[in-house]
This record gives structure tokens, sequence and C-alpha cells, in this order.
């Protein structure tokens, strides 16, 4: 699938599911560090990215992310791996260049908040740009389909973003999303469906929000980005159990303590499947063209959202079905000493 055919499909009004949240499900699986978030896997557990491209891909995903989130120039001099800024960049775009040719799905190169940019600093303005610069270079070099540009907290950013893949990405379509926090508007205070409409009057192929929120929190901003907006729009929210009162997951508490829960804690918050599904229910009915999950996504998380747009991915042949199960399944199979005496035991019903 090349660029062409991904602006094809969301022209026809196609869908886009994209498997986000490498970062921390890296994490959890024991291959980064918390904290710089640098994704040094590439260069030192290349199989382990090759095999949860693949695993994201075998539960429905369309897009396979290049492992560069944090992989920038930047994050990478906090950890003293700044000379191996193109070296790792490639290497990500190379292994998820790989899993997407022979699974005939998009690979899109990957650049986010730089953590230098700031408004009224035009020398941080020039790092930024130059941080931008070279990353959309390498992910055109290696044949990325489109570029995801990301997590931005300010308006100003990721519209700097957007300018230099129209000017390096030799016409690789850009999709941009920013971060929804507590507030409703961006940290340079617009308000998110009118940045959306910004960018995607500045030629942004798809807008739309990106980490920052879980579902119920992103929903209501989704709506009104698709009032603002013409064209596709993107939502990927974490999949934690976001609220009114907490509306981000760097404002959820600690359920037993009351500390802050981001990030050690965030698992006490996770979603279930259901709400997952109602999540992505509530995307279709809306009209969200690129859709998916950031971080805490796993891969049956992502099978959910895929089943809901219409998909049957290889995993699918694995979604639950819970009228084998001895004891809560279907009465008829089993023996009423599991499905009723011992029912009762476990529930107390």
């Amino acid at each position: 699938m090349a660029s062409s055919e991904f602006l094809t499909r969301l022209a026809d009004g196609g869908s886009i599911v994209v498997a986000e949240g490498y970062i921390f499900e890296l994490e959890r699986r024991g291959y980064l560090q918390v904290g710089s978030y640098v994704p040094d896997v590439v260069l030192k557990h290349p199989e382990v990215v090759k095999r949860l491209h693949e695993e994201f891909v075998h539960a429905g995903s369309d897009v396979v992310v290049a492992v560069t989130y944090y992989g920038h120039r930047e994050k990478l001099r906090v950890v003293g791996l700044e000379d191996r800024v193109e070296e790792l960049n490639r290497k990500a775009l190379s292994i998820a260049r790989e899993v997407a040719r022979s699974t005939g799905t998009l690979l899109a190169g990957n650049i986010c908040n730089t953590t230098v940019y700031q408004s009224d600093d035009e020398e941080s303005k020039q790092m930024t740009r130059s941080i931008f610069k070279e990353q959309i270079e390498w992910a055109v070099d290696e044949g990325a389909d489109l570029i995801i540009a990301e997590t931005f907290n300010e308006l100003g950013e990721a519209m700097l973003a957007l300018e230099c893949i129209k000017e390096y990405g030799k016409g690789v379509p850009a999709v941009i999303n920013l971060v929804p926090s507590i507030r409703d508007t961006t940290f340079d205070k617009v308000p998110f469906p009118e940045a959306c409409r910004k960018l995607e009057g500045a030629g942004a192929a798809v807008v739309g929000l990106n980490c920052g929120r879980g579902p119920k929190t992103i929903i209501p901003l989704i709506r009104e980005i698709r009032k603002a907006c013409k064209g596709p729009i993107a939502c990927l929210p974490v999949p934690y159990r976001t609220s009114t009162e907490t509306p981000s997951m760097q404002s959820l508490k600690n359920p037993v303590t009351g500390e802050r829960a981001f990030p050690l804690e965030l698992p006490a918050h996770l979603c279930g499947r259901r709400e997952i599904q109602e999540f992505a229910e509530a995307c279709k009915e809306i009209g969200v063209q690129f859709v998916g999950l950031c971080c805490g996504n796993c891969s049956h998380y992502i099978r959910t959202v895929a089943e809901v747009y219409g998909r049957r991915p290889n995993a699918s042949d694995y979604s639950p079905d819970m009228s084998n199960h001895y004891t809560f399944g279907d009465p008829s199979k089993f023996k009423s000493y599991n499905t009723d005496e011992l029912y009762r035991w476990k529930t107390g019903e």
C-alpha cells in the first residue's frame, strides 16, 4: 500500500486502523526505561520491536508505525546517544518497512513533540525545525507511505511540523495530531477544533488528537473537531478511565494512596474491552477515519477497534467466546455442578 492508496482510501470514506502505544508497551515488556522513554530498544533488541509490529498487524492494524517517537536528537542527547540518532531512526524505519511490506500494510514515519520548542524563542524554533527535518528526510529515504506527527501541546509546534513535512517530505502525506490535557485548548490557548481546522487548511491530510485523554473524555472534543473540519480526522486516546474530574492520564490518582498515578500506577485505571468497543463505536458513528489507541494500547484492544470497524484480522480467530467456559459458559454444555453450584461459590450470586 503506497501513499496514493492511503489518500485514495481516505477520499473514498474508508478507514485506517492504527496501533500506537509502542513506547509504553515496550517499557511494560522490560525493554525501555520510564522517564526518558527513549526507544534504544531499536538498537539493543530489534527483534523485540519487529515482533511487536507483527503482533499489532496480526491484531488488525493497517499501519506499521516506525518506533522513532522520542527517537529524535534532543531526547537521545539526554541519554548520551546523540551520535546514534541516524542509526536508530534508520534501523527503526527498516524494521517497520520489512513488516509493512511483508503484510501489505502502510509504513508510517513518526515525529513528535521535541521538548525544545518554545513559542517565544526563535532559537528553539530553529532547533525544532532541525530535529523535524532530519527525521522526515530519513523517513522519506526509507520509504514511508505517510508521516504521523503527534502529541503536540501547542498548535505552533504542530504547524511547524506540518511545514517541515511539506518542505522536506517529498509529497508524503501528513497526519498531524495534537494532545489534549485537562483543558479544551492547546497550551498556546487555541481551542482544539479551531487548531485542527487551521492544520487542515494548511495542508494536513488528516488532523486530530492522540494521547493524553482516555476514551470518555476525548470523544466530546472529537465531536467538535468533526464539526469544524471537512476532511479526515484522527482519534487515538490512551486506554485509561479518565473522567470529567480527571480528564487526562496525567491527572489520574492512585486509587489507594491518592498520589498521582502517572506513570507507574496507570494500570490501575485501564479500560475494559467493552469500553474500548464503545469508544470505537462512537468514533465510527462520528466519522473518524484514522482510528486507534496510544499509550497503554495492546493487541486485544486494537483487535476490538478493528472488529468494530468491520475488520476480521487473524487475531479474530481467538476473539472471546465465553460460551465454552466450564463455569460461566453455556449451561447446556457442562454439568450443573460447575455452572450452578461452583458458579455460586465463586461469585456469591
